[in-house]
């Protein structure tokens, strides 16, 4: 199957299990792969014959500076199934939260999760 993919889109959300990170928020990169026939999109040039992905990202940006999760496996889990009933073309999904900045005196470039969801 085809892919389209959006790569470190950054956003600042009010995530986290602490209440600081709920009340200060950070910068969160979300990754996303959508799996679809872009063959007919490839041919034809025509817009309408795939995912406009300007769109996607307004819904993704929605979702992650809109609402507020405990859990970047909450939030992940929440711009599969949104977008996935959104735009019923995509057949599949992966997206990939990372948060650079964990609260912790650990040295290291951030934590991601990553999950996989198919469309029912």
């Amino acid at each position: 199957m085809d892919k389209m993919i959006m790569e470190k889109m950054e956003f600042y959300g009010y995530h986290g299990v602490f209440p600081e990170e709920r009340k200060l928020g950070q910068k969160f990169y979300i990754d996303t792969t959508f799996f679809f026939d872009l063959q007919l999109a490839g041919k034809s040039d025509d817009l309408n014959q795939t995912i406009n992905y300007a769109e996607v990202y307004d819904v993704i940006k929605g979702i992650v500076e809109g609402h507020s999760y405990q859990l970047i496996e909450a939030l992940a889990e929440n711009i599969a199934s949104i977008v996935l009933k959104t735009y019923t073309k995509i057949k599949e999904i992966t997206v990939k939260v990372t948060k650079p900045n964990p609260p912790f005196d650990i040295h290291f470039s951030g934590v991601t999760v990553e999950i996989h969801r198919k469309s029912v």
